[in-house]
């Protein structure tokens, strides 16, 4: 199931982040795409604050992984200073999906896909003109 949504501001991803944070369950995967600047780190907030985490949400700059704790255990993975896959086989992502919480992967696209577990959601953010953005979630349809 593929759903689309245009947003004119960061409130507003958040928001559409919140609504698919509703269909997500322990052990749920979030692939996060889209060039710089498109909204990815937004939408990995709204999913964060509708999962109950009161920490700040942001890019990791030198580590890879952030756990964040909330009504349901949040592991945000930001893959844009990884250059190959050769640096994924020592990250151990694949870990964190058994860990009963929610993993979501910035620049997901720079992984090999098989890093995504089959039915991971798979959100594509776009940078529109006049600051709008378009998102598409696809989403298994035993994820709904």
């Amino acid at each position: 199931m593929t759903s689309t949504f245009v947003t004119t501001n960061h409130l507003e991803t958040e928001q559409v982040a919140q609504i698919l944070a509703r269909r997500l369950r322990a052990g749920s995967v979030v692939g996060l795409q889209g060039g710089l600047g498109a909204g990815k780190t937004v939408f990995a907030k709204g999913l964060a604050t509708a999962l109950g985490v009161t920490e700040t949400v942001t890019s990791q700059s030198y580590t890879l992984i952030a756990e964040y704790s909330g009504t349901i255990p949040f592991f945000h993975a930001d893959l844009y200073r990884i250059r190959g896959a050769h640096e994924l086989d020592n990250l151990g992502i694949e870990e964190y999906y058994d860990r009963g919480g929610i993993t979501v992967i910035e620049w997901c696209d720079r992984a090999p896909s098989a890093l995504l577990p089959p039915g991971a959601v798979i959100v594509t953010i776009e940078l529109r003109p006049n600051g709008r953005r378009r998102i598409m979630i696809e989403e298994p349809e035993c994820a709904s």
